[in-house]
């Protein structure tokens, strides 16, 4: 099934006084809302008792839990006290997630720094190959890493990079932020065809089956010409790209992706207007 939720929490789940992320699943599942990922961006300070604690109120309520792991990992820095640094997040958030009931961990691979894109391109494949020797090591096998695609032209993860990283063992989901994408591609997708041209590369590098379980980010977005500079909402018309020309596609080919939304404050709200567009198709 297509799920659909909020990558946090709402400024309005706040405004209606809730107070802590164990009792988002049930506020979510109010909404008609079915997934949830819970942001380990700024660092991890989730006890494994909480985690125990929201999986247990996600499966009451129905919610799909996915993790995004620290901004801080960068395999592509051949400092090996840092690529060390990076495994280690990844080993955190993998255990987190899956205390939480979730099996999926979004990555940022890296940045180009000051290498060539071939010598950053090898040592991200390289770092994430080690990730998951290591979880298989820890007993983690089951989680999917999913390569995000980076919205900025100095980051690691153009859409083709983050497929050709998926490629290298099934376990891994693409994340495909299509907010990103347009951003990176100076406002690339317009239009439905900008939308399945997407999609036909996801199914050409990984078949239809894989790609159909897509992990997707999606809001609008604000960018200059180095690419991503802010997240936006939905009420910001200004502002691309849109869900509606997006969510035809998705049904037409069968998909069933979890589809979290990175909104500035209303990801809630807009995951359940993107929910609304889905099923008026």
């Amino acid at each position: 099934m297509i799920r659909f939720g909020p990558a946090g929490n709402s400024e309005s789940f706040y405004a209606q006084g809730y107070k802590s992320s164990l009792q988002a699943p049930e506020w979510l599942h109010s909404m008609g809302l079915s997934a949830y990922e819970y942001s380990f961006g700024r660092g991890i300070s989730l006890s494994m008792e909480m985690a125990e604690k929201i999986a247990g109120a996600a499966q009451a309520h129905g919610i799909a839990v996915s993790a995004h792991a620290p901004y801080f990992i960068n395999f592509s820095n051949p400092d090996p006290e840092k690529r060390e640094n990076s495994i280690r997040y990844i080993e955190d958030s993998a255990r987190l997630v899956t205390a939480m009931g979730g099996d999926r961990v979004v990555v940022h691979v890296g940045a180009m720094m000051k290498l060539t894109e071939e010598e950053a391109l090898k040592n991200c494949a390289q770092g994430l190959k080690e990730a998951y020797r290591r979880l298989d090591d820890l007993g983690l096998s089951h989680i999917h890493l999913c390569p995000e695609t980076m919205g900025k032209k100095n980051q690691i993860g153009d859409l083709g990079q983050t497929l050709a990283f998926c490629q290298m063992d099934d376990r891994f989901i693409p994340c495909i932020d299509f907010a990103h994408l347009h951003a990176r591609g100076q406002g690339a997708l317009n239009r439905a065809e900008d939308f399945a041209e997407v999609l036909n590369q996801l199914e050409g590098a990984l078949g239809l089956e894989r790609a159909r379980q897509l992990h997707i980010h999606f809001s609008t977005v604000e960018y200059t010409a180095a690419g991503e500079r802010r997240h936006r909402t939905f009420a910001d018309l200004d502002y691309g790209p849109r869900f509606h020309h997006l969510a035809p596609l998705l049904k037409e080919r069968g998909y069933q992706p979890r589809v979290i939304c990175e909104s500035r404050g209303t990801m809630a709200e807009d995951a359940k207007a993107m929910m609304e567009i889905y099923q008026s198709v």
